[in-house]
């Protein structure tokens, strides 16, 4: 336990930013997941609808992401990476595609 009034509002101080940090991470997770489901999908069956919810769904994870760096949530090259990774996944499939 904090021994001192500063220490104590640290504690306290470090607790909220943990939990705001932890609902930013939570969401970025989610809407990867949402995303790479949605390619999936596109990859079983390549419509035009289907390729319209991919976008969709990479442009909500990347303002996730972005809004994450920005906060400090997430180191910038944590964040480029995982941009990068979601990018790829879609890569292969738009080409065969086309």
């Amino acid at each position: 336990m904090a021994n001192t009034k500063s220490a104590l509002k640290r504690a306290q101080t470090a607790e909220r930013n943990r939990l705001r940090n932890k609902a930013y991470k939570s969401a970025v997770k989610t809407l990867m997941k949402k995303y790479l489901n949605a390619v999936e999908t596109y990859t079983a069956n390549p419509t035009s609808e289907a390729e319209q919810e991919v976008q969709v769904w990479l442009s909500e994870a990347y303002s996730k992401i972005d809004k994450a760096v920005k906060r400090g949530v997430l180191h910038p090259n944590n964040g480029a990476r995982k941009k990068s990774r979601l990018a790829n996944k879609l890569k292969p499939v738009t080409q065969t595609a086309k």
